[in-house]
């Protein structure tokens, strides 16, 4: 299916087949396509790009397709990351975390540090992080495989 090019997201790079690789979701979902392009909120005179998620509900583009600036597709991606490390580690605690210090991380960015915590606001919050905890667990296989990719990328670019 083609990504449509005459909506306010201007898509240059684009995966058209990403429903085939959509993790568990492969085959069966309505996620049909990733593109890097111009942002739709662009004003004249101002260039970003963004990451887009096309859906697509099998009659039209679905207005629940997401665009993200790149900054932040990076910013979640930290965040998995640094997630992942932590429930490593996360068994040694009875509840998979500790009450008493739920931030996990401060990941230093520009000039500041992103805060990484375990949301004890969640009143569900024991019962949830071990879902959360299982789920992981569950998916390894899917994320791992695209952590290596993702690493080995990473080092042919140089980083």
């Amino acid at each position: 299916m083609k990504i449509p090019t005459n909506l306010k997201h201007k898509p240059v790079i684009v995966s058209e087949n990403y429903e085939n690789v959509d993790g568990k979701y492969a085959y069966k979902t309505d996620a049909k396509g990733l593109s890097l392009g111009l942002a739709q909120w662009n004003d004249r005179g101002k260039v970003d790009i963004s990451a887009k998620v096309w859906r697509h509900t099998g009659d039209k583009w679905s207005r629940q397709s997401e665009e993200l600036p790149l900054h932040r597709v990076l910013d979640l991606s930290i965040l998995v990351c640094r997630t992942l490390q932590y429930f490593q580690e996360a068994y040694r605690y009875e509840n998979l975390y500790d009450p008493e210090k739920p931030v996990i991380d401060r990941v230093g960015l520009q000039g500041d540090a992103m805060t990484v915590a375990v949301c004890t606001d969640n009143e569900m919050i024991d019962e949830d992080i071990k879902l959360f905890n299982q789920a992981l667990s569950d998916n390894g296989e899917l994320i791992g495989e695209r952590l290596r990719t993702l690493a080995r990328i990473l080092e042919e670019m140089g980083y």
